[in-house]
């Protein structure tokens, strides 16, 4: 499979870049590593008449800890860079496990957080080449007017396939987003809708330039597990971020996220309350664990059945916590 013809744009400047989305407003994709977007472009399942390269913005990237306020990180900052920083392995703990597990070493060394925020929803009927999704018609998502997951239904079930956002969710993250009208800030809680095309509250003309973890959130116990056919390389088909802040052995306060098996990543928002001044326990894990059963919904967007990624949510779940009380 071949990319389509387009017009690159390499923009050396964040001004340069917002005015060049200004420009071609609807006609643009941003690409930072490129390790979704090009697959998808070779797919068709994107032919934009230009793309816009930020490799070239250097202002975009690095790890930078703000005293008083938390830690800030570029969008184009590369995973693999966060998997190496030591300010967030010992600070942001599940955000470093959730990194790590992200593909393969050579796709982190590419892929950026920023890019991983914003992944396109995935599915078996959508992801697929031009070819195979004529044969069938095509989709909801894409070309078509018919869901294959739930025919009849209006909406897209499109799992959204994200590693970071569960674990940022957990920390509380923020997002700083600029277009041409100026910046705007807005918790990474309220970024997302669940819906597999909608997908993102972000405009075409936008870019998601950096990333705000909350002092409040450093030094939480995190752990992350995640669910794929083949131990690399593969997106997660399930996966659950743990977050403990824990004082002499209880938990003083927490947070579960969940990834994969909704067009969102969602938090689990009755966790925390069930989970503070507890020692967690099995038992206590197990609740949780059904806690997070229950608001994951996949389908039959991948290979795996819904009821075995429901099952392994719950599973996820119970050992996150109980590893992430232990560390």
């Amino acid at each position: 499979m071949s990319l389509p013809s387009f017009q690159l744009l390499r923009p050396k400047t964040l001004d340069e870049a917002v005015a060049l989305l200004a420009k071609h407003d609807g006609e643009v994709k941003i690409v930072a590593g490129g390790t979704d977007l090009l697959p998808s472009m070779k797919q068709k399942l994107f032919t934009p008449p230009y793309v816009l390269d930020l490799r070239g913005v250097g202002e975009l990237r690095g790890i930078r800890n703000v005293p008083g306020k938390g830690v800030e990180i570029g969008a184009l900052t590369t995973l693999t860079a966060i998997e190496h920083s030591s300010i967030v392995r010992k600070e942001y703990p599940v955000l470093y496990e959730a990194v790590r597990t992200v593909a393969s070493p050579v796709l982190r060394n590419m892929g950026t957080l920023g890019g991983n925020i914003c992944l396109d929803t995935r599915c078996l009927w959508y992801n697929q080449s031009l070819l195979w999704r004529k044969s069938c018609g095509f989709c909801l998502k894409k070309n078509g007017d018919l869901c294959h997951v739930a025919p009849g239904g209006k909406l897209c079930w499109a799992a959204f396939s994200g590693d970071t956002p569960p674990a940022l969710l957990c920390l509380g993250a923020e997002l700083e987003i600029l277009s041409s009208h100026g910046v705007r800030h807005t918790p990474l809680s309220e970024f997302y809708i669940n819906d597999g095309i909608a997908r993102l509250h972000l405009a075409p003309s936008e870019i998601v330039t950096r990333v705000f973890l909350p002092e409040s959130g450093a030094g939480w116990h995190g752990s992350y597990h995640k669910l794929r056919i083949r131990g690399s390389i593969d997106y997660p088909l399930a996966g659950v971020a743990v977050a403990l802040k824990m004082n002499q052995g209880r938990v003083a306060d927490a947070r579960v996220a969940i990834t994969a098996v909704n067009p969102a990543p969602h938090l689990v928002k009755d966790a925390g309350a069930q989970l503070i001044g507890m020692v967690p326990d099995e038992e206590l894990a197990d609740r949780i664990g059904e806690m997070a059963a229950r608001i994951a919904k996949p389908l039959t967007t991948s290979a795996l059945t819904p009821a075995y990624r429901r099952e392994m949510v719950r599973v996820f779940a119970k050992r996150a916590i109980i590893q992430a009380s232990s560390n």
